[in-house]
């Protein structure tokens, strides 16, 4: 991810369907500016965060996925997210970004094991936590909404 990919990514954070599985508002210029120095920061520190999706075909940035170190309940984690625009949705393509990021995790990070929140009722994300082999966990409440916890070991 780059800093010139802040409009591309609000794209992304305004499509309807998208914010629809966040709970909140579309992101203004702003957020999304903040959100991707936030993320370039990320990987300034920790060496990893993530990373732009772009089609080959036509150069478009069509969604993130990646890692990103965080504390959930008390535990830091390296959780695995993705977000993409609404008319790539079940085409494949979150589930071959998210195994090379996991692959990614593993082999060259040597990361012990990979999570993702996933919330309640985001059967599309669900399906492609459990398409790169990830089990759930739990349920937990986090920041005041519900999301499934799943999760991955190295092997």
């Amino acid at each position: 991810m780059e800093i010139t990919d802040i409009d591309a990514m609000l794209r992304i954070f305004t499509d309807p369907l998208v914010i629809a599985s966040f709970g909140i508002p579309p992101f203004e210029r702003h957020q999304m500016k903040q959100w991707v120095q936030r993320n370039l920061s990320h990987q300034n520190e920790f060496g990893y965060g993530l990373f732009s999706v772009i089609l080959k075909h036509n150069n478009s940035l069509i969604g993130d996925c990646g890692l990103e170190h965080r504390d959930i309940d008390g535990e830091m984690v390296t959780e695995l997210g993705y977000d993409f625009l609404s008319d790539y949705w079940h085409k494949g393509l979150a589930t071959e970004a998210a195994k090379a990021v996991r692959d990614y995790a593993f082999i060259e990070l040597r990361l012990p094991r990979l999570v993702s929140l996933i919330r309640l009722g985001n059967d599309g994300s669900k399906r492609v936590a459990e398409r790169v082999g990830m089990t759930l966990i739990s349920e937990l409440t986090h920041c005041g909404n519900k999301y499934w916890k799943y999760g991955i070991e190295r092997m």
